[in-house]
């Protein structure tokens, strides 16, 4: 790994490099470890440094049917059942195919999981699952364990060029539409003066999610959508935006507060930890066949509809039973978490309630990460591969990251452009950092779990005016500010469409699954810098195979 210091550049420096890959977790490492022999020069640009990201932040686990008597095809039926009928059958059939091999070259990278007294990998079960086939690290450290791994692995290649502090501005396109380069600005560098080019021939992005879109969120701070958005304003499409996944598990820690919020990993309720109200009644009993361990959507709405008859605040988990000892060697780090905010889970019982978590829809690709920009190929949170649907079933995350950059890296090489000079683009109104507060309270209030037609209404509204207040100062925070507002807009305007409650997008004033009107995807597109919802009908055999599979 050869990390440079773009700031040791002239202002308006120019770079280059055949591969670009913006973001550092699971799925940019992958695609750069992937690719680093079979072109001359790959570039990993972070915008924080090599660590940070929400890869690192995982606590469950990996899913793949690793186990014994666990086959592809149970793994496949339980991520149709939890997409709740929007996932893409052959996006599923190559994430549960490929998944065990892409994990068996995890370890041989040096991860490390945790193992049985045999020696086997030692499999859980999470939300959703109906085997044991969640391989962990650490006990609760999976993410850490695998980021670590991966950056050794990268140390090891000094072929991968790496810029850290790196944030990107923008898609910079050629005549034909095509990838020909990005926009960098370099933190801590000021404004304008920090920003220079990278040419290139192809981009990958595994940049992550939508996180901080909303105020109270399981994600990083450096969650705020600029993978989607650089995508969009480049032609790309964007799809599923309206499933956005709340953990239902997320340490309550008051209504004030903001921000990356302690996640109580499923893999708890999967050793036995279950749901109580108030009065100590078992939340989930009769309300799903898998109890505690339903699909998340449905923990989480369960959560919300005794919130709200309730009044109160939050739910709780009662984990008291597993005992001291067993939190300790099995859940260090979410013990750990606790303690710091005053609970201990062996005697007292964990305040939980939903909070943004996870982003199914994306940047639109096909089967290999491709999207609708020639060059340009997505992989992990910030991609669209279709294997989610409106609900991720648990710990296929990860695995995405590494099946898809596994695939990218297959046909990326030979689908290489020329470097081409960027052709003149629009400009664009960026607006203040400073608004992202009323963005997120707006996202959170109106946009969040429970959704209407008013609420989404009022939401798109106040999100316009925002845009119409120009930014006095260029700078990180007025890039990540529009960023997050160009997602969100387009966010809200597909849930406002989807008019039904399918998987993670819950329509309080349209109760029901309608497959009949809404068996399908909202594609956005920015055209003359509107932003412009369509829908694309999902194909029969994705509609079969889903009702088959009992979603």
């Amino acid at each position: 790994m050869n990390i440079e210091l773009l700031s040791a550049r002239d202002p308006g420096w120019t770079e280059w490099a055949d591969v670009i890959v913006v973001g550092s977790g699971i799925a940019g490492l992958t695609a750069a470890l992937r690719l680093k022999d079979q072109v001359e020069r790959v570039a990993v640009v972070t915008k924080d440094v090599l660590q940070a990201g929400s890869t690192q932040w995982a606590q469950g686990g990996i899913a793949a049917a690793l186990g014994e008597g666990d086959t592809p095809a149970q793994h496949e039926v339980d991520t149709l059942v939890a997409g709740a009928g929007a996932c893409d059958l052959e996006a599923v059939r190559v994430l549960v195919g490929e998944g065990a091999e892409a994990v068996r070259e995890l370890i041989e990278w040096g991860a490390e999981f945790d193992k049985d007294p045999a020696g086997n990998l030692s499999l859980t079960r999470e939300g959703g699952h109906r085997r044991d086939r969640i391989a962990h690290a650490d006990g609760d450290a999976t993410g850490a364990e695998i980021q670590r791994a991966l950056m050794e692995a990268v140390r090891r290649a000094p072929e991968i060029l790496v810029f850290e502090h790196a944030m990107v501005v923008d898609l910079l396109t050629a005549a034909d539409g095509g990838v020909a380069g990005l926009t960098i600005h370099v933190m801590g560098e000021g404004d304008a003066d920090g920003v220079g080019i990278v040419r290139t021939r192809a981009v990958v992005l595994a940049s992550g999610g939508l996180g901080q879109v909303f105020s109270q969120t399981t994600n990083p701070a450096v969650a705020t959508a600029d993978g989607m958005a650089i995508a969009l304003r480049a032609g790309a499409t964007l799809r599923d935006l309206e499933f956005v996944q709340f953990h239902p598990t997320v340490m309550y820690l008051g209504e004030d507060s903001r921000g990356q919020q302690p996640l109580i990993s499923e893999a708890v309720r999967g050793e036995g930890a279950f749901l109580v109200d108030w009065d100590g009644n078992r939340l989930m009993e009769g309300v799903h066949e898998l109890g505690d361990l339903a699909p998340r959507d449905i923990v989480s709405k369960a959560i919300m509809k005794r919130m709200l008859e309730t009044g109160h605040p939050n739910m709780w988990l009662d984990a008291r039973h597993l005992g001291r000892e067993f939190w300790e060697k099995r859940f260090p780090n979410i013990l750990a978490s606790c303690e710091q905010h005053g609970v201990d889970p062996s005697a007292d019982l964990i305040p939980v309630a939903p909070a943004c978590h996870y982003a199914s829809g994306g940047v639109r690709t096909d089967l290999w990460g491709r999207s609708d920009v020639p060059g340009l190929y997505a992989t992990g949170e910030v991609a669209c591969s279709g294997v989610h649907g409106a609900n991720r079933l648990a710990s296929n995350s990860l695995l995405e990251g590494l099946v898809f950059s596994r695939r990218i890296a297959e046909v990326l090489p030979g689908e290489l452009r020329q470097l081409e000079d960027p052709a003149p683009g629009a400009g664009r109104v960026l607006v203040p950092g400073n608004a992202l507060k009323q963005l997120q309270e707006t996202m959170t209030t109106k946009v969040g779990v429970l959704r209407n037609a008013t609420g989404l209404a009022e939401a798109i509204d106040e999100l316009e005016q925002l845009g119409s207040t120009p930014a006095a100062e260029i700078d990180p925070a007025a890039w990540e500010a529009t960023n997050l507002l160009t997602v969100s807009l387009a966010l809200a305007k597909a849930a406002l469409l989807r008019e039904e409650t399918r998987g993670s997008h819950w329509r309080e004033d349209f109760a029901e699954r309608d497959d009949a009107g809404f068996a399908g995807h909202f594609d956005v597109r920015l055209r003359d810098g509107e932003t412009v919802v369509s829908f694309t009908p999902a194909p029969a055999t994705d509609r079969t195979t889903s009702t088959m599979a009992g979603a």
